[in-house]
Parts: structure tokens; C-alpha cells; sequence
């Protein structure tokens, strides 16, 4: 498998493009819980070993380049609460959380590298990488950054809500996840206009 690497990050400098960050989400798919997103700044002389797409990586091995990667990194986090997602619809809450994101990075970038095939409205210039978390640097590190943070976020409400199984499925729709539903309803961090728990409240 190719790795992600920094060229489309050169292009842009070579374009005039001078601070260029990664911008990736997790949490589009989840029954419950916030959707997150990171957006990252690499500096090209400090750029940890090992990044890559966060799905191509164990959550041992996210754990350990997560700390490495915020020592080196500007970066900004957003997300978009379960409430957010119902009023606006998941898409647009993703751009709200990328929005958010970007907006907490401490520097100004010229331009934001998106995963994926759409991109939010931002302050600056953006260009759209699909498969990005596995080709862009800036991207992968902005992925780790999101699943992280909200992998961590899901087991903290696990306590809160201990009915669900969210430290062990992260609120994704597994058969566990399902039972639990049926069995205790959906709480507050539930996506009610998801169709899973749209039909239970039916």
C-alpha cells in the first residue's frame, strides 16, 4: 500500500500557497455521539514517522502518533454535537465541524487540502483530495488528530450512558449497539434523524 507523502503539499507551496493545512473528519457514519474534524498544519523539517490514513492504523498505534503529532503540529479541532447533526443533516455538519476546525488552528491558512470529493465553504482557498487521509500528510495527520479525540470523547460518554457499549463500538451501528436500543431507547447523544433511531421513535 502507498503511504501519504508531502508533494501536493510542494505544489502548493510552489504555487504561492504559503501555509497549507490537512483537514479530515470522523464520525459521519456513528448512531450517536458528535461528529469531529481536525485540520492540521505540518512543518516539512518536523513531520513524525509513521502517519498515515487512521483507518490504515491500530488504535495503539493512533494512541502513540496522536501526542507526537500535536507536539509539532498546528492544529485545530471542531465538531458538530448529535443535536447539530438533526437540525442541519450530517453532510452540513461535517462542513460545520471542518469550519470549526480551521478556525482553531493558530495560524491563517492559504489554502485547506480536503478529504473527499466536497468541500466546505472556508476562509481560505481549498482543494478537494479524494482518498486524501492515504495520499496527503496533512491529511492523515488531521485524521489521526479527529479519530482520536473523538474515540476518546465516545469513551468518556460511555460513562454517562453506559447502557450502549460506546466505549466498545464508538456509536457505530453494530448488532450490540442495536440490542441496547431496543432494550434502553435512545438517549441524548442519539442522531435522531438517523433511520435506525428515527424508526424506534416512530
Amino acid at each position: 500500500m502507498p503511504k501519504p507523502h508531502f508533494r501536493t503539499e510542494k505544489f502548493a507551496f510552489a504555487e504561492g500557497h504559503v501555509i497549507v493545512c490537512g483537514v479530515d473528519e470522523a464520525g459521519r457514519g456513528p448512531w450517536a455521539g458528535p461528529v469531529y474534524a481536525a485540520a492540521a498544519i505540518l512543518d516539512p523539517k518536523r513531520i513524525p514517522k509513521g502517519i498515515n490514513d487512521s483507518k490504515a492504523l491500530t488504535h495503539e498505534r493512533r494512541e502513540e502518533l496522536y501526542p507526537e503529532i500535536i507536539a509539532v503540529a498546528d492544529f485545530g479541532i471542531g465538531f458538530a454535537s448529535a443535536a447539530e447533526i438533526d437540525e442541519i443533516n450530517i453532510l452540513q455538519a461535517t462542513y460545520l465541524a471542518m469550519n470549526r476546525a480551521v478556525m482553531a488552528l493558530q495560524a491563517v491558512p492559504t489554502l485547506a487540502l480536503i478529504d473527499g470529493n466536497r468541500a466546505p465553504k472556508l476562509a481560505c482557498k481549498t482543494q478537494t483530495l479524494i482518498g486524501g487521509d492515504a495520499i496527503s500528510l496533512s491529511i492523515a495527520a488531521a485524521s489521526i488528530i479527529a479519530k482520536v479525540t473523538r474515540d476518546r470523547l465516545m469513551t468518556d460518554l460511555d460513562q454517562l450512558f453506559p447502557h450502549y457499549g460506546f466505549a466498545k463500538h464508538k456509536g457505530y451501528g453494530t448488532a450490540d449497539h442495536a440490542q441496547a436500543l431496543k432494550t434502553h431507547g435512545p438517549c441524548a447523544e442519539h442522531r435522531k434523524s438517523f433511520a435506525p433511531i428515527r424508526a424506534l421513535l416512530a
